[in-house]
């Protein structure tokens, strides 16, 4: 016979697998006729843009492309430096075990290299690898039994956990657009060279509705057509709604963004300015913080009971934070030489992680790639590697507590002084979402099979053993944890040693007393 069960239901956004893997993407550029033949390429530089990605039976397809800008010195006396533009396009299928499809693919990406290499005047091999980060998630519906209608007599073993139970989904596309006005005194030949990053990340929920916000910063190299180089940031709002029903200010909200087009021309329209224009992808998971009452195990001291159980992975604890890194080095660029600084690429890079308790300790590096310039338009590059630690204290000493930090450039200082050396001053915004894994036993059905076997006795003795606990030995003996305690004089039920002497009372139903 089935017992009349109390439930609650538990939305869990299961992680269904993970995945990294490198890219590799290559193609040829032809130079256009109106660009003259290539001496030797200066720096090549991309920005990558997913525009599609499904999921299928045991696979993940990611289509997109890698918008590309080299710089290079041309055979043209007049015109030394000039800018190429072209778009890579991949499509890639990875196979992940345990997926299928209709599951929720979460991707990020990063340039891990891009360089252009001179085949002959007219031609460029382009060459490229991308760093994908893939989890998959599935929704799944579990409907959890936390106490039993008319439960007289039975006993409960139960566990009070917090846990983030899954509201819903949502996504928007957000067209970010801005006209950037240059310099009055600069008439605008070519675009040498653009990044897109987003950043000044914000989320804000409200009743059915979460606002986005964010900045995606524009960094711009141009050249002029009295052939000097200009450059040119600017950051253009990021703003967006996403509807998802029942969400509410208590919700906790994870916030992705995904590029997946760029276009970047100069203005026709407007003298001295550049038209920008950025598609974007912003997908939103709402949680909501839940107190459950898990029943853990149970039995009965005068009846059968049969039930089943089974094991669910569930987020616990999850929280985000934010830290400032502030880098602050001296360096030598022996190239300097009579040249300005007139871009400079920052990438801060996590090497390796170590787990030691509670604390976590990375080691990373901010990769700065110079380019250098003088009047004349001699170009060159320097590449350096500042190392540096950072490190996340008062973790959960254990295996289930994961940590997923990021890093965001929010301020870039570079003082140039004598001899080549260079202050460089670079903060940087430190996010860490951490959260726990929690193995949550769920019981299923429960179902009485007839009455249990009485013990023949009224009361006996009990050794402790190891690994015993007051449930263990009163389930065994049909007993209850709390006559136990009181017949042996027990104020701490967790507290019982090896070897210690118990008496074990037997279970007494209580009377129904009729009314009169």
């Amino acid at each position: 016979m089935a017992l009349e069960t109390v439930k609650e239901n538990l939305r869990v956004n299961k992680l269904v697998a993970t995945k990294s893997e490198v890219i590799l993407v290559e193609g040829d550029m032809i130079v256009p006729d109106s660009k003259p033949d290539i001496l030797n390429t200066i720096c090549t530089s991309g920005v990558v843009c997913i525009y599609k990605k499904e999921v299928l039976e045991g696979k993940i397809r990611v289509d997109g492309n890698i918008d590309t800008y080299i710089m290079y010195m041309s055979e043209d006396e007049q015109s030394k430096v000039r800018g190429l533009s072209t778009s890579l396009d991949f499509s890639e299928s990875l196979q992940i075990a345990n997926v299928e499809e209709g599951m929720n693919a979460r991707v990020t990406t990063k340039l891990k290299n891009i360089e252009a290499k001179v085949i002959n005047g007219r031609k460029i091999g382009i060459k490229a690898a991308i760093e994908v980060e893939i989890k998959v998630y599935s929704v799944e519906d579990i409907d959890i039994v936390n106490d039993i209608a008319n439960s007289e007599g039975i006993q409960m073993l139960k566990e009070s956990l917090r846990v983030n139970s899954l509201v819903g989904t949502g996504e928007n596309k957000i067209f970010a657009k801005d006209t950037i006005n240059i310099n009055n005194t600069d008439n605008l030949a070519e675009i040498l060279k653009a990044n897109i990053n987003i950043g000044n990340r914000d989320v804000k929920i409200s009743y059915n509705k979460i606002l986005t916000k964010a900045d995606a910063e524009v960094k711009i190299m141009y050249l002029t057509e009295d052939n000097r180089i200009g450059t040119i940031t600017t950051n253009i709002p990021v703003i967006g709604f996403i509807d998802i029903q029942d969400v509410t200010e208590e919700n906790i909200c994870d916030v992705d963004y995904e590029i997946r087009n760029i276009v970047l021309k100069p203005n026709s329209a407007e003298e001295h300015s550049i038209y920008i224009e950025v598609e974007i992808g912003v997908v939103a998971v709402v949680y909501e913080e839940k107190q459950i009452e898990l029943i853990q195990d149970l039995y009965s001291p005068t009846e059968n009971l049969e039930f089943n159980q089974r094991n669910i992975l569930a987020i616990t604890e999850k929280n985000v934070s934010k830290n400032i890194k502030q880098i602050r080095e001296k360096i030598v660029l022996e190239n300097l030489g009579d040249k300005n600084i007139v871009d400079v690429d920052i990438m801060p890079i996590i090497e390796k992680e170590h787990r030691n308790g509670s604390r976590i300790v990375y080691e990373a590096e901010l990769e700065l790639k110079f380019i250098l310039a003088n009047s004349n338009l001699d170009v060159d590059t320097s590449l350096v590697k500042i190392p540096f630690d950072y490190s996340i204290e008062g973790l959960e000493d254990d295996e289930n507590t994961n940590v997923i930090l990021t890093m965001e450039v929010v301020n870039q200082d570079f003082i140039v002084q004598d001899g080549g050396v260079v202050n460089c001053n670079v903060d940087l915004e430190m996010n860490q979402d951490s959260y726990r894994n929690a193995n949550i036993n769920v019981i299923d059905e429960i179902e009485a099979s007839g009455e249990r076997e009485e013990e023949d006795y009224s009361i006996l003795m009990y050794i402790v053993k190891k690994d015993d606990s007051l449930w263990k030995i009163a389930k065994k003996f049909g007993s209850t944890v709390e006559d136990i305690a009181r017949t042996n004089g027990i104020e701490d039920e967790n507290n019982i040693n090896v070897g210690q002497k118990l008496f074990i009372p037997h279970y007494t139903k209580i009377p129904e007393m009729n009314n009169v």
